[in-house]
């Protein structure tokens, strides 16, 4: 298996989609899989499972869910400009946080 990426984003961020069929929505991460480089963003790249009937799930059919998406798709929305952009890591106190490029906003709190 392929060693974990430093992903730019990270699960409660607002994300926009770059490309693919769901571009230009805008959603937030649910859950990053830093092993697999994607993330899974809530309401984009939607897909139908057909699951058997089980005692979890006892009338069965067709359910749909969110399906990972690669995470060099997403651009993280700045919570303070409220626009997409790219992310610059500084040094604040000794500590690395992510910056946003275009307001210089810091974005970890």
């Amino acid at each position: 298996m392929a060693n974990a990426v430093k992903l730019h984003v990270k699960k409660g961020d607002t994300v926009v989609v770059l490309s693919g069929k769901d571009k230009g929505k805008q959603g937030k991460i649910v859950e990053a899989l830093p092993k697999k480089a994607k993330v899974v963003v809530e309401g984009v790249n939607q897909v139908k499972r057909h699951t058997k009937p089980s005692q979890a799930n006892p009338q069965g059919g067709i359910i749909t869910k969110e399906a990972p998406l690669n995470a060099c798709k997403v651009m993280l929305v700045c919570p303070a400009c409220k626009k997409a952009t790219r992310v610059k890591m500084t040094a604040n106190g000794g500590v690395l946080v992510r910056t946003c490029k275009k307001c210089g906003e810091v974005i970890d709190k």
